[in-house]
């Protein structure tokens, strides 16, 4: 039941000691307030990255071709190791592999036009799953596929910004485009969630370029696409790859100067950790300043006992429960702790909210939030807080004996 005549003498009590109360809130306020905003950037700093990814896959490997640099069954270091279509079939075999797309970028003038419409932009020759490697998405029309690789059609995917530079927003699919001087039909317009970079790209298929531009069977990288994988897994899978180049081309598997090999699963699990450990930094940061305001109010509340030592007696000798007495005491505790805490709460988020707004977004570092379950946690936090710091000077009073009490000064 709610006891006015309670809450009303809390409240007076309060009143009475405006600086003291302000002071003991101000300290939980300040620990709730630091928690948030820390939290906050944290989760900015996550947003930051995971966007970084968001262009690219964090499920492949990603195998380059290189020089050795270690003798080998005879042969001088300083060999050039060219991957070929040979290569693409071998690794396309290896267990785990659930995609696979070599890649070669067709330098040079890289001129594409369109009517009387011209751009120099990347040209990429790819294997279809390569639209899986960089999380690309069609607006229009399709992308490559292996009918396109397999019969060598002269075909084109272009990226969004290639098609406003060259079609000005007219309709593109169908017609032909001449990159360095070759016509390709266009059969679709992709965007790509990531890097801006990306949609300034058109894709062609690797077979089609090797014969028109030259290029023999040579396919310089390769992405292996592993879905699910854990990084024991993507190891294994590295090993093999290893294996069955080094065994074809005649190196040491141990020469990692032969291949260039670079592993986005263990990148972007790393990088995962490494944000779980700062969000665990920042919650042992937080807690710790609150439990200094929590200290902070059990102090004050202790010497809020001892002023009230006589009038506590009384109380008991009237016929006060101890329970009655700690009540008290846990209440006024509670109510400080709760609502400084509320306004700490209610800074932080406000100020996480004008960072995001206000703020120009960073690299690495977007859209600084909190999650609305760590807010009714710093609550429930709070609440336990309160709890805490009444405690102790709550069973203190409630153990004062009247007689003992009545004598106090």
């Amino acid at each position: 039941m709610f006891d006015t005549d309670k809450w009303q003498e809390i409240f007076a009590t309060i009143r009475k000691n405006k600086l003291r109360t302000f002071l003991t809130g101000f300290s939980v306020a300040w620990g709730i307030f630091m928690l948030i905003i820390l939290l906050g950037s944290g989760y900015g700093l996550e947003n930051g990255v995971r966007d970084e990814f968001e262009g690219d896959a964090v499920n492949y490997i990603n195998i380059n071709q290189g020089v050795t640099s270690m003798p080998y069954k005879g042969m001088k270091a300083g060999r050039f190791i060219q991957l070929k279509n040979e290569d693409y079939e071998l690794l396309k075999k290896i267990e785990n592999v659930d995609r696979i797309s070599g890649r070669m970028w067709v330098f040079g003038t890289s001129n594409l036009a369109y009517k009387n419409e011209y751009g120099t932009f990347d040209i990429y020759a790819v294997h279809p799953d390569y639209k899986y490697v960089e999380s690309l998405w069609m607006t229009s029309g399709r992308y490559l596929n292996e009918t396109d690789v397999q019969e060598d059609r002269k075909v084109v995917a272009l990226g969004r910004t290639v098609y406003e530079a060259l079609f000005k927003g007219a309709p593109a699919l169908g017609e032909y485009i001449k990159i360095n001087g070759v016509p390709f039909q266009v059969i679709g317009i992709f965007d790509d969630p990531g890097i801006e970079r990306d949609v300034n790209r058109v894709y062609i298929p690797i077979n089609t370029a090797q014969k028109i531009f030259s290029r023999g069977d040579n396919v310089p990288s390769m992405q292996l696409i592993l879905e699910g994988a854990s990084i024991e897994e993507s190891y294994d899978v590295i090993e093999e790859a290893k294996a069955r180049l080094s065994s074809r081309h005649k190196f040491n598997p141990e020469d990692n100067r032969a291949i260039f090999i670079f592993n986005t699963i263990e990148n972007y699990q790393r990088f995962m950790k490494l944000f779980s450990n700062i969000r665990l930094f920042i919650w042992i940061i937080g807690i710790g300043t609150i439990i200094a305001g929590v200290v902070g109010v059990s102090n004050i509340m202790m010497i809020v006992v001892k002023e009230r030592t006589k009038e506590i007696g009384i109380r008991k000798a009237l016929g006060a429960t101890p329970w009655s007495i700690i009540s008290l005491i846990l209440q006024e505790s509670i109510l400080i702790t709760a609502f400084a805490g509320y306004i700490g709460l209610v800074l932080g988020v406000g100020v996480l909210e004008l960072v995001s707004t206000y703020i120009p977004t960073i690299d690495y570092f977007k859209n600084p939030e909190i999650d609305f379950n760590i807010a009714i946690g710093a609550t429930i936090l709070m609440i336990l807080a309160g709890s805490v710091a009444g405690f102790v000077p709550a069973r203190k009073a409630a153990a004062v004996k009247p007689v003992i009490a009545l004598r106090d000064e």
